[in-house]
């Protein structure tokens, strides 16, 4: 297989809104037990073992004492009305709700309160489901982290993110099982964007990838869900993994910041495609064409009419999820590289607003979760 093979290759879509381009995805089988994803780059060993990198070294202290028990530090004897959660976060998305009943012709109009209930509690397990997958891919990228950078101050701290990918596997498993009886299938989206993640040869595109793309709109649901949940579980369990989640933003974009500034201008723009096309996996993950199958909504109207309220200004949720990638890319530089393709592009999808919201590396000391409650026990 040449280096090629393993790279990334941008779809190129004519048209990013096409919703046969979106559709096309959604019969891939990706097993019911495992699935396997050939592992593109090398192992680097280094033997300068000299700490130089103050910012990762910063990162890999804090990590170490930011380590929680997932089955001590969490009170999973708390009972859990999942309709009542539900509920919660149907009326944090009660202007969507109402902007997607009042489209002409919605099969939403005659929904009462028992249909979208329903709904509630299914993309409830559909988000926690998807929470759940993605962190078993950063388990994965994580590992490849560690066995491909170049870098001892690098390889030190993504071990210690193996061991929270770990726990949140861990946790998410355990809540979905326990709490929410069962759960939904990897969302095709997702998993072809962890596929690229792992096959690609270039270890600065696992970062680009996960840390970035893919971390940073986890960031961004967490919070989300963290702000409008009541039920304590959730609440704490969330919490802590916003404290991890935002350091493993952080890490990323430390990392790249120095390895962009020694590249071309060929190779800057394909990361700008990258970061690009995983953005449109990312915003295509969010329909949940699964749940509003269930609930009796054809895939291809609910996709059309999400389109319809997507346009910018119009659905500030599915925006705001962006809210953590589109600073961080500006902070990289790619936001504004070259001809300012990227800024182009964000601007088309309906993002670019959110380039001077806090990057993820002044927002971190606000969310160490795990610290703030240690000092309060003290």
């Amino acid at each position: 297989m040449s280096s090629a093979d393993t790279e990334f290759q941008p779809l190129g879509r004519a048209d990013v809104n096409a919703v046969e381009s979106i559709l096309a995805d959604d019969g891939l089988d990706f097993g019911a037990q495992s699935h396997a994803t050939p592992v593109g780059g090398d192992a680097v060993f280094t033997w300068d073992y000299e700490r130089t990198r103050h910012g990762l070294s910063k990162l890999y202290e804090r990590a170490k004492t930011s380590q929680w028990n997932g089955t001590t530090d969490l009170d999973w004897s708390t009972e859990v009305d999942v309709e009542k959660v539900a509920q919660f976060m149907q009326a944090a998305a009660a202007p969507i709700r109402a902007r997607l009943t009042d489209l002409p012709g919605s099969p939403l109009a005659s929904w009462g309160p028992a249909e979208w209930t329903h709904f509630g509690i299914e993309a409830f397990r559909w988000r926690m489901s998807q929470f759940l997958h993605g962190e078993q891919g950063a388990l994965v990228c994580t590992g490849k982290i560690v066995e491909t950078v170049p870098w001892i101050d690098a390889k030190y701290y993504a071990a210690t993110q193996v061991m929270d990918e770990a726990r949140h596997v861990e946790v998410f498993s355990r809540y979905l099982d326990t709490k929410l009886g069962g759960r939904y299938p990897v969302n095709p989206n997702l998993q072809l964007l962890i596929d690229d993640v792992i096959r690609d040869s270039r270890w600065d595109m696992t970062y680009m990838g996960m840390q970035i793309m893919i971390e940073g709109l986890a960031l961004a649901a967490f919070g989300f869900m963290h702000q409008v949940t009541e039920e304590p579980l959730l609440k704490k369990l969330l919490r802590y993994v916003l404290s991890d989640e935002a350091r493993h933003v952080a890490f990323g974009v430390v990392s790249l910041q120095e390895y962009y500034q020694g590249l071309s201008g060929t190779e800057i723009r394909e990361r700008q495609e990258f970061a690009f096309e995983a953005a449109l996996r990312m915003r295509d993950r969010l329909m949940m064409h699964a749940v509003w199958e269930r609930c009796g909504v054809d895939r291809e109207s609910i996709t059309r009419m999400l389109f319809e309220i997507r346009r910018p200004g119009v659905n500030p949720f599915q925006a705001s999820l962006f809210s953590k990638i589109v600073p961080n890319c500006k902070k990289l530089g790619l936001l504004d590289a070259g001809d300012g393709w990227l800024r182009d592009r964000f601007t088309e999808i309906g993002v670019i607003d959110f380039e001077d919201a806090p990057d993820t590396e002044v927002e971190y000391a606000l969310l160490d979760a795990v610290a703030a409650d240690r000092a309060q026990v003290g």
